[in-house]
């Protein structure tokens, strides 16, 4: 998850799947402090621990309660590209000033490092049958003596590799996300086919059962996560960013790849009680920075019209009261997600609604 849902959270509740949480980046300073660290952890997780089984808190400090992992996700662009394990190793300004340190903090707290590895953006007409978890005659690294059958196993690999060098081998490596897209636009194509989501991830799970390992980690077992349970058809960008899922908004599966179980009547589904939230800026926000959300929102098409001058909400005519009113416009406008009521960490989500006799605000 994205951010820390409570409706979410609670639709989770004793049906026994892991649940990974992010923090939303613009929490993250404030947390620094291990009472705020504290009061996060009150207020959006322990509410539903242990009903809701969270497992991994993406971003964050470990505060309060000592078996969930604290990590955060990282793409494979740190590990500096390279065709051959031998040379891999991590993009310069990374490997001392940030990468080991970060990995010290696992090794200590007993952690996974979580990567991102995805063939996906690696996909070329002569790779596919290695991207897709396909039948291929393999790649031999001759420097490791070892041959590679799909890149997935070669992405995992180069991170070991890096981690090697920087004598951080003995940290666990976990999959934050990684999956591939069943519908494309034309320039996207041919990557983006239900057939190639279905061999990738097909093979994934199918490669996870196995219990094979990758070549330079043999037998070792990833906690891996696919992206993603559903399509995001209200998601921007091209036509594959909003097709990773495995199922259709409507709940219906786009393919199957072998994780459906057959017959049987589906559990009575849980009615999720869904409360009117709202976003406004913190008590602490700062003028300059309600001022700058204040232009900020009103670039991205939503009507400033009510704060202005005659408008439904120009009283009372205050910097925090107007940008009260456009930041919680803007949160409904593009969607009831955390990180769209974040601001640079200047706000957080209610329940009271803070309109008055003239100012309505949305709901």
């Amino acid at each position: 998850m994205f951010d820390a849902n409570p409706d979410i959270l609670r639709a989770f509740a004793n049906t026994g799947i892991l649940v990974a949480i992010t923090l939303p980046n613009g929490e993250i300073p404030s947390l620094t402090d291990p009472k705020s660290a504290g009061r996060w952890v009150t207020d959006h997780i322990k509410p539903f621990y242990p009903d809701t089984h969270i497992n991994y808190l993406l971003v964050g400090n470990e505060e309060g309660i000592s078996d969930i992992a604290v990590t955060t996700a990282h793409s494979l662009a740190i590990p500096e590209p390279s065709d051959l394990l031998s040379i891999t190793t991590t993009c310069p300004g990374w490997d001392v000033g940030v990468l080991a340190p970060m990995l010290d903090f696992h090794r200590q707290t007993k952690t996974p490092f979580m990567v991102n590895p995805y063939p996906y953006f690696m996909y070329s007409p002569e790779k596919a049958d290695m991207a897709l978890f396909r039948p291929n005659k393999g790649f031999f690294d001759k420097y490791t003596r070892r041959t590679y059958g799909n890149l997935f196993d070669f992405l995992l690999d180069s991170v070991y590799t890096a981690m090697k060098k920087l004598r951080y081998a003995d940290v666990e490596i976990a999959v934050g996300e990684t999956g591939w897209a069943s519908l494309g636009e034309v320039f996207e194509q041919p990557k983006c086919s239900v057939p190639n989501a279905a061999d990738y991830n097909g093979g994934l799970v199918k490669h996870f059962e196995a219990g094979k390992g990758t070549p330079l980690m043999p037998k070792k077992r990833f906690v891996t996560y696919i992206f993603a349970l559903f399509n995001e058809n209200r998601k921007t960008g091209s036509l594959a960013e909003k097709n990773f899922g495995l199922f259709r908004p409507d709940f219906s599966p786009v393919y199957d790849v072998g994780i459906m179980r057959p017959g049987g009547a589906p559990n009575k589904p849980i009615k999720v009680q869904v409360g009117k939230k709202y976003c406004v800026p913190k008590s602490d926000a700062s003028d300059a920075a309600l001022e700058s959300n204040i232009n900020y929102v009103c670039s991205q098409g939503v009507d400033c019209a009510p704060i202005k001058p005659g408008g439904s909400c120009f009283k009372p005519d205050t910097l925090k009261a107007h940008a009260s009113y456009l930041m919680n416009a803007y949160y409904h406008a593009k969607g009831l997600h955390d990180f769209n009521c974040d601001f640079s960490g200047s706000a957080v989500i209610i329940s009271t609604d803070p309109s008055n006799a003239s100012c309505k605000y949305v709901s």
